[in-house]
C-alpha cells in the first residue's frame, strides 16, 4: 500500500469514527452549564378592545364596545368575545358574549367552535338566548381580516354573520379602518327583532392615531340599515330601519 492509499484510508477511518461517535447516545447528552432547550410552542395571550366609542345617532345616543381576547399556543387557543350597545339616555341595550376554542387549520386561519349568549334588556324587556357557534377567523388575501360564523340557537334558529375589516396605513401611526358587517337569519325571532332573510348591513370607517401600538384614539362614521322581515318588524314598532352615526372612541390592547 503506497503513501496516498494510507492517507486515504486514514481519512476514511477518521470520518467513519466521527459519524459513529455523533450518532451515539453520548453525543446528545446534556453537558453541564448548557442552556435549557428553547420552547418552540409557547403559551401567550392578548386582549383587544377594538371599539370603545360614543355614538351620536340620529335617534338615542349609545355607548358601543367590541372586544376579544385569546390565550394559548400557535395551534390551540381559547377565545372570549364580548360586544354590546347601551343607550346613554335609558337603561336599554343589548349584549353578546362568546366563549370559543380555536384550532389553526392553515397559516393565519383559525377554526372556532363554542357558545354564544345574547341578552336584550330595557324597560319592560328582558330576553336571553344561547347559540352554538361554528366559524373561522383569519387574514384573507390583500390583508383583509374576516370573521364568518354560523350560529344555531337553543330554539333551533339558524343565522350567520360576516365581519370584514381592512387597515389602510397613511403613515406608521395614522390608520384608516373600513369595516363591513352583515347578518342573515333562516328563521324569524320576533322577541329579538330578527326576521328571516337578510337582517342588516353595517358599514363604518374609523380614522385612528396610534400614539403607541397599544393605544389609539379615533373618530369616524357608522351606517346601518335593516332589510326584509327585520325591517318590517322595526317599522311595525315605530322604529327607524337605518341610522347614521358619528363616532369617537379609543382602541387599545394589552
Amino acid at each position: 500500500m503506497d503513501r496516498q492509499q494510507c492517507v486515504a484510508w486514514s481519512l476514511v477511518h477518521v470520518i467513519a469514527t466521527g459519524i459513529l461517535i455523533s450518532l451515539s447516545p453520548m453525543a446528545f447528552a446534556e453537558e453541564p452549564g448548557w442552556p435549557e432547550p428553547v420552547e418552540d410552542n409557547p403559551k401567550a395571550g392578548m386582549f383587544l378592545v377594538d371599539q370603545f366609542e360614543y355614538r351620536d345617532n340620529e335617534g338615542a345616543d349609545t355607548l358601543r364596545w367590541d372586544t376579544q381576547g385569546w390565550y394559548g399556543t400557535g395551534f390551540n387557543k381559547l377565545w372570549v368575545k364580548f360586544e354590546g350597545d347601551d343607550e346613554t339616555s335609558s337603561s336599554a341595550g343589548e349584549l353578546e358574549l362568546q366563549a370559543l376554542y380555536s384550532r389553526m387549520i392553515a397559516p393565519f386561519w383559525d377554526l372556532q367552535v363554542g357558545l354564544r349568549h345574547d341578552r336584550v334588556y330595557g324597560p319592560g324587556l328582558d330576553q336571553d338566548r344561547s347559540f352554538a357557534v361554528l366559524g373561522v377567523q383569519g387574514l384573507a388575501p390583500y390583508r383583509f381580516e374576516v370573521e364568518p360564523a354560523l350560529f344555531v340557537s337553543n330554539d333551533g334558529d339558524v343565522s350567520a354573520r360576516l365581519v370584514a375589516t381592512y387597515d389602510l396605513l397613511f403613515s406608521q401611526r395614522l390608520i384608516l379602518q373600513p369595516r363591513f358587517e352583515t347578518n342573515i337569519a333562516a328563521n324569524n325571532a320576533p322577541a329579538f327583532g330578527v326576521g328571516s332573510g337578510l337582517n342588516d348591513v353595517q358599514l363604518g370607517v374609523r380614522l385612528r392615531y396610534e400614539f403607541r401600538r397599544e393605544f389609539a384614539p379615533y373618530v369616524g362614521v357608522s351606517w346601518k340599515r335593516q332589510y326584509g322581515n327585520t325591517a318590517d318588524m322595526t317599522r311595525a314598532e315605530g322604529g327607524d330601519i337605518d341610522n347614521l352615526a358619528v363616532v369617537a372612541g379609543v382602541r387599545f390592547w394589552f
